[in-house]
């Protein structure tokens, strides 16, 4: 079964199953926790596992009249800097004033006793989430296109908030971001590499060698795709929310829209490619990721001519992530079985490079 049971049977949140057995918490600890923080009943809730997701964990406690949403670290070695559940937290309430699609916090836990870990919660935003495989609701191909293009007007009203109003002033390092992207994610691939995969250093230093000045400072997503924006119900061509906020911060935005066409697969790419594919960006009518570009450009004036860099660093940097989660699984530090073959995309998404490199 791939869905909770709401509490009086009427209501199904897809993508929740009971949680893996090396994913599990502390209940009863949250419970009385939260009780001294929110409201809650005096009855533990009923939890769930986000099958989603291949980083942080997310948990949905079900309380009769209430659905909140926890989000945690994995086990296992953590890069330095990641797994800040205080700095997503941070990030989304501030946000919250400007950018109404973030979901409203409820507590931070810095206390370690409650579950080994730091830890958030906050209230989940009902709606539909698209799934790898298809939108979740019945759109014929002219409404998909209008929803691809509501997805580009998200991600730029999110480009247009101003980091002072929302707070994240100091969320940044400020200048030099291209250069510091570019030097990390290499850092990063070589620490993670594995027998199995590429060693990549041509893309790397053609990286390094054609990286531009930075296109601007802006709160960037990161992350940003189909799956993890929440469309309304009722209006299932209106975005309501975007989730997963773990690797937000202020950066050049044209980096952050490469990043987020790493992940656009598309209905003409190769059968290699649209076999990783992590949302449905394929279905019939959706438009393309020349369009999604192209409308950016014009919504917001910026000049995407250097467009190879860009989409040579978003597939490196997938690549990068996929690999170090490939890590954790190679040196035993999950067993999650949905890791096991994450070394193929990255030959793939590293070949894809040097084709781009090549025409480019």
């Amino acid at each position: 079964m791939t869905e909770a049971l709401g509490a009086e049977g009427n209501e199904l949140v897809d993508g929740a199953r009971p949680v893996r057995d090396e994913d599990a918490f502390d209940v009863p600890a949250v419970h009385a926790w939260l009780r001294e923080r929110t409201p809650v009943p005096t009855n533990p809730p009923d939890v769930r596992q986000f099958s989603g997701g291949a980083s942080n964990l997310t948990y949905l406690l079900r309380y009769p009249e209430r659905d909140l949403i926890l989000r945690r670290p994995p086990a296992g070695t953590k890069a330095r800097s990641a797994h800040d559940m205080g700095r997503e937290y941070r990030i989304q309430a501030g946000l919250a004033p400007v950018f109404p699609y973030v979901p409203t916090m409820v507590a931070h836990c810095t206390d370690q006793q409650v579950i080994g870990s730091d830890f958030y919660v906050m209230e989940r935003i009902a709606g539909t989430i698209p799934r790898r495989a298809q939108l979740g609701v019945d759109l014929s191909p002219d409404q998909t296109r209008h929803l691809g293009f509501t997805l580009v007007d998200t991600l730029v009203a999110l480009h247009q908030v101003d980091p002072a109003a929302a707070g994240l002033a100091d969320l940044g390092r400020g200048d030099g971001y291209v250069e510091r992207q570019v030097s990390g994610w290499s850092k990063r691939y070589r620490k993670a590499k594995t027998w199995n995969v590429p060693g990549a250093e041509k893309v790397m230093a053609w990286l390094a060698a054609n990286q531009p000045a930075d296109a601007g400072n802006c709160v960037i997503h990161n992350d940003f795709r189909l799956d993890n924006v929440v469309l309304d119900p009722d209006d299932p061509l209106r975005v309501i929310g975007v989730l997963d906020w773990e690797l937000a911060t202020l950066g050049d935005p044209l980096m952050d829209l490469g990043s987020a066409m790493a992940y656009w697969v598309q209905a003409d790419d190769d059968r290699a490619f649209r076999r990783f594919r992590l949302q449905p960006s394929d279905a019939p009518g959706m438009i393309s990721r020349d369009e999604f570009v192209r409308y950016y450009c014009e919504r917001t004036g910026r000049d995407a001519g250097n467009w190879a860099f860009y989409e040579v660093f978003g597939l490196f940097r997938l690549a990068v992530i996929a690999q170090q989660i490939y890590y954790r699984y190679h040196h035993k530090q999950t067993r999650n079985p949905r890791f096991k073959n994450l070394w193929l995309p990255v030959n793939l998404l590293e070949r894809r490079c040097r084709r781009i490199i090549r025409q480019a």
